[in-house]
């Protein structure tokens, strides 16, 4: 492993035929900290965030979460992570509550634990008000929250969030990083925030990888 974070990706190689997406890439987050993951589109950032959810498995190198290696360690660490992905991913039919309940359940959680994480989860996302209401009958920015608040409800040690406020209005992108810094701060979760939006790193308080052709070309604070 390549350091003492939470999450130690180290030296990972991914290619598709003969293209290589990831090149030897390292990035260490620690606890309670918010990486700003930066580059442009088709610089690697979808397949390092979904090869740390294995989702996607590499040809080389190792990604560490919480100490347990993610191709390895079993639902122990795959549980670890909590992954929104750019694409909104809410069950249409069920209300708000039975979406955070369901996931709860995948993770094991049963009982007061899940009744207590969920109303937290559902105040940490401003979805307090919404439990009840069908995900159909939301509204595109609800639905983010709510798709945010699913990769919470495990309380993972490790989230990854894609591009997490693509189409939302002003509103609710305040409301999204707000949660995410109270998350950092008051659970010491280690967040991985891939983005476009620069202001939104300003924003965060997040320090910065930033990724091109597969590869990490800096890795700092944002006055670095």
């Amino acid at each position: 492993m390549a350091g003492n974070g939470v999450l130690e990706v180290d030296r990972v190689v991914k290619r598709y035929g003969a293209r290589t997406a990831l090149d030897r890439v390292s990035l260490s987050v620690a606890p309670g900290e918010i990486c700003g993951l930066l580059g442009p589109n088709g610089a690697g950032k979808t397949t390092l965030v979904s090869i740390v959810a294995g989702l996607r498995t590499a040809e080389a190198g190792t990604v560490h979460v919480d100490g347990r290696d993610v191709a390895t360690g079993g639902p122990e660490a795959r549980f670890a992570v909590g992954f929104a992905g750019q694409e909104t991913g809410v069950y249409p039919t069920v209300s708000v509550h039975e979406n955070l309940q369901l996931f709860g359940r995948l993770a094991g959680l049963r009982g007061r634990p899940l009744r207590d994480r969920i109303d937290e989860v559902a105040d940490t996302v401003e979805l307090t008000d919404l439990l009840d209401r069908p995900a159909r009958h939301l509204s595109g920015g609800e639905k983010r929250r709510l798709h945010t608040a699913m990769a919470l409800v495990h309380r993972p040690k490790v989230l990854l969030l894609d591009e997490p406020t693509t189409g939302v209005d002003v509103g609710t992108r305040s409301r999204l990083l707000a949660s995410i810094r109270r998350l950092a701060a008051e659970e010491g979760c280690a967040v991985v925030y891939s983005t476009h939006y620069l202001p939104e790193v300003e924003a965060l308080g997040a320090t910065v990888a930033v990724i091109d052709h597969g590869r990490i070309l800096a890795r700092g604070t944002l006055e670095h």
